[in-house]
């Protein structure tokens, strides 16, 4: 009788175990014009990292100029943070690599089709396809938010969301 109990528990514990750690895990990020998740526009360098959001600060891109930094974002999200060059860093530009849940449902590995049922006033830019072999979707503010997408030709596929636009120089 004493077997049958102890084994009844450990099944039930084995069953509740998962479900319970599931319900417990945070909810993925959610990308708007205004920023992903917990990162958003404006908030200071001290803010994100006291909230362990990003990590140290870093020289940025060369083409930007003197004085630029950037910070890679903590898991579970992947990508950067562009900051000011002002003294009191803020969050310039959030560009997300993957590890965010979606915007309007529109997420990493998403195709064109998917970005213009769920941003009917997009802006597609072939432009940059000869130079960097990647398409841009512009989503204006009006259209839902001011972001941008990067397809790369030849996959089709999205690999980059940028809020308010997409950074090229990491």
């Amino acid at each position: 009788m004493r077997r049958t109990l102890v084994a009844g528990a450990v099944v039930t514990a084995l069953a509740l175990g998962p479900a319970a750690a599931t319900a417990a895990a945070p909810a993925p990020a959610k990308i708007t014009g205004k920023g992903v998740g917990q990162v958003k526009l404006g908030k200071t360098f001290a803010q994100m990292r006291s909230k362990h959001l990003v990590g140290k600060l870093r020289d940025g891109c060369e083409l930007s100029g003197p004085n630029t930094k950037f910070s890679k974002l903590r898991s579970p999200l992947r990508g950067t943070v562009d900051w000011s060059k002002t003294s009191t860093r803020r969050v310039r530009r959030v560009t997300i690599t993957g590890g965010a849940a979606a915007a309007r449902g529109v997420t990493i590995g998403d195709k064109l089709a998917d970005i213009t049922a769920a941003f009917p006033k997009r802006k597609v830019d072939h432009a940059a396809e000869p130079i960097f072999g990647i398409t841009l979707v512009k989503i204006p503010k009006d259209g839902g938010g001011r972001m941008w997408f990067g397809i790369p030709t030849d996959t089709k596929k999205i690999t980059m969301i940028g809020v308010p636009n997409l950074s090229f120089c990491d």
